[in-house]
């Protein structure tokens, strides 16, 4: 009989089904037996179709199911109920906290916001200011469409002037500067790369030109995707590396700031995904990093169009999903350094690389001619590079020309008659300048800061930049007086004697028992063989200090960049003769720490670099020179006396310390 009940009862457990498994357990036949057990065995004996019993103790399940479940209900709002006064005014109290602190970061970061407009209100855009005096980002698509001068409006409801700066066609960045004042509101600039996926951000801007009162509209969301890349759409624009945002970024939001819970800059704002039949933000907004822009920062104030990079290789993807060098370029720096079709890349700039996509958004967040560390991988062997970036776009493409900026002129007729425009259609507006619009008047106190001059979206503030830094080279003494022969000598770290004579008819350098000589009449050489011509570099540098810009054909403020990879960047100063470039390295700090000299274009650079400066005659000059060419080290030279002489028809030099002669 028990096994019989037993039975009876595992069957029932089957047909209530297993949430109720635990509860009809073989060992709870001895507790005592609920209303739904008793319903349930009732009417599985009086059923002979046992589907239909099964149907009717469905109902019945999910009619007591539902019973409980009330009564849970009933419980627990009972218990809200009676704590409801307290837990309601907390979670009020969380509510007005978190919206203070949004006003509050809203009402701080707002003063930095400008609403940028052409001098006659057309066209326009957003802007942010990021120093005290003046200078602001906004998208190179923004400030192109107004001009080299235009309107900034900040929310104190003044209109200020402003002028263009630099430009980064690529990476659609344009830096300007506002005028009138040096104690204008600055955003904060934080850090791109701490950015996550859902982050809380604030788009604030000019959308749809509504903030005629210079008052910014602010939109709320979150990250959405973070390390976007944004293929060029028929034009330069290249968003690499790119911050994707639900806030609405809408037309007229281009240029403006993206900021982070903490009102730090991340951002700018510069494209969005809109509906094919109107522009209309549909929740998918993209803004330039900030660590980006940073990275160009001293190239846009240097007043230049600045290029972005190439390896100078094309990857390409394996079915296993590693990523491989497609093509590579002979003359590259990367093919010098050892990368060859075929190998595999798994690092650039510190970065995993898994994906081709991976590899273009690293690539594009750098300028060129910056120095960046590259793994790769061949037959199992791992291989670690340093590369020096190319140019992406060729010269002409990034310089505008005239036939660009001419307005289209009707075809003759056959009879050699111009036609006469029809009155009834709308001129013809030109086509846009991919290097700025038409040039706008500008206020008459403010000429004096817009100079043009190919290659450079603003030539007057790379003259800024240019004397800013000449300043740590100029405090090393004139040597304007000593044009002559010099003399360098000392012992290198090999306990190798050494003298430099540097002459304008002949370089020299007697190393031990070797003798090398670059005749000034000849092409330039790579001499001392693998150094990258040393023996060429110093003379540039003799030439800087003695004559400064004028004795180069080229000279020009080029940015700002990294020594290696991870260091502090330091100031560029850019210089070209005969073929021979040559980059002038100086830091923050203001002090002169070196230069790279290259023959030419495809060949390895001869790295000088210094450290500590002795005075000899009244000047100072390098006590420890190393040089290195290709990653390759060549010496260091201990400096142990100069001689600095003036030109065969140049008046002797004065001493330093000489006291002036009486009458």
């Amino acid at each position: 009989m028990a096994s019989t009940k037993r039975n009876t009862d595992r069957a029932l457990l089957r047909a209530a089904g297993e949430p109720f498994a635990r509860r009809f357990s073989a060992g709870s036949r001895n507790r005592p037996k609920t209303r739904l057990w008793w319903s349930l065995k009732l009417q599985m004996n009086g059923k002979r179709n046992p589907s239909e019993g099964f149907e009717t103790t469905s109902r019945v399940l999910i009619r007591e199911g539902c019973e409980r479940v009330r009564r849970i209900l009933f419980a627990v709002s009972l218990t809200l109920i009676a704590s409801s006064p307290a837990m309601l005014e907390a979670a009020d109290d969380a509510v007005r906290e978190a919206e203070q602190r949004r006003v509050a970061t809203v009402e701080r970061v707002s003063p930095s916001v400008t609403a940028i407009f052409g001098v006659s209100g057309e066209g326009g855009g957003s802007g942010v200011v990021i120093s005290p005096d003046g200078y602001a980002l906004s998208n190179f698509h923004v400030t192109g469409s107004v001009g080299d001068f235009m309107k900034c409006g900040l929310n104190d409801g003044v209109l200020y002037d402003a002028v263009i700066v630099g430009v980064d066609p690529t990476g659609d960045v344009a830096l300007l500067k506002l005028l009138g004042r040096d104690d204008f509101p600055a955003a904060e600039l934080g850090d791109s790369d701490a950015v996550r996926t859902g982050d809380w951000v604030y788009v604030i801007g000019n959308p749809f030109l509504l903030a005629t009162d210079f008052q910014p509209t602010v939109t709320y969301g979150i990250v959405s995707g973070i390390h976007r890349y944004q293929y060029p759409a028929g034009t330069f624009l290249e968003y690499a590396d790119c911050i994707q945002v639900d806030a609405s970024i809408n037309p007229g939001n281009s240029g403006g700031p993206l900021f982070n819970a903490a009102g730090q800059l991340i951002g700018i704002n510069g494209r969005g995904s809109f509906e094919k039949r109107g522009r209309v933000n549909v929740g998918a907004g993209y803004a330039i990093s900030i660590n980006q822009i940073k990275h160009f920062m001293g190239h846009l104030r240097g007043g230049r169009i600045v290029d972005h990079a190439t390896l100078g290789a094309t990857v390409a993807t394996r079915p296993d999903g590693t990523v491989f060098v497609d093509d590579i370029l002979e003359e590259s720096d990367a093919y010098r350094r050892g990368l060859r079709v075929n190998d595999e890349l798994f690092s650039f700039a510190s970065r995993p690389i898994r994906s081709v996509n991976q590899f273009k958004n690293i690539l594009g967040i750098y300028p060129q001619q910056w120095k960046l560390p590259l793994s790769y991988r061949r037959d199992n062997e791992t291989h670690d590079i340093h590369v020096r970036l190319r140019s992406l776009h060729r010269t002409s493409e990034m310089t505008p020309s005239a036939k660009r900026m001419k307005r289209p002129v009707p075809p003759k007729r056959p009879d050699g008659k111009q036609p006469k425009p029809d009155p009834h259609k709308p001129p013809r507006k030109p086509g846009p300048n991919p290097h700025g619009s038409q040039k706008a008047q500008p206020p008459e106190e403010y000429k004096h800061m817009l100079v043009e001059k190919p290659g450079f979206a603003n030539y007057y503030f790379n003259t800024v930049e240019q004397k800013r830094t000449l300043k740590a080279i100029q405090a090393l003494g004139d040597f304007s007086d000593v044009l002559g022969q010099w003399r360098v000598r000392g012992t290198t770290d090999n306990n190798l004697a050494f003298e430099f004579i540097l002459d304008e008819a002949l370089l020299g350098l007697s190393l031990g028992k070797t003798d090398y000589v670059q005749e000034m009449d000849k092409e330039p050489i790579d001499e001392p063989a693998g150094t990258g011509g040393l023996l060429m570099a110093m003379h540039h540098l003799k030439l800087l200090l003695s004559r400064g810009a004028p004795a180069f054909t080229e000279f020009f403020y080029a940015g700002r960049e990294p020594l290696s990879f991870g260091d502090q960047p330091v100031d560029v100063l850019y210089t070209l003769l005969a073929g021979v470039e040559t980059r002038w390295y100086v830091t923050s700090g203001g002090t002169f720490v070196g230069f790279d000299t290259r023959l030419s274009p495809d060949l390895d650079e001869c790295e000088v670099r210094f450290a500590e400066l002795t005075e000899w005659e009244g000047r100072r000059f390098p006590q420890h020179i190393r040089v290195t060419s290709g990653e390759t080290p060549f010496a260091e030279f201990h400096v142990q006396g100069a001689s600095f002489l003036p030109a065969p028809n140049q008046p002797e030099p004065v001493p330093a310390d000489a006291e002036e002669a009486g009458p």
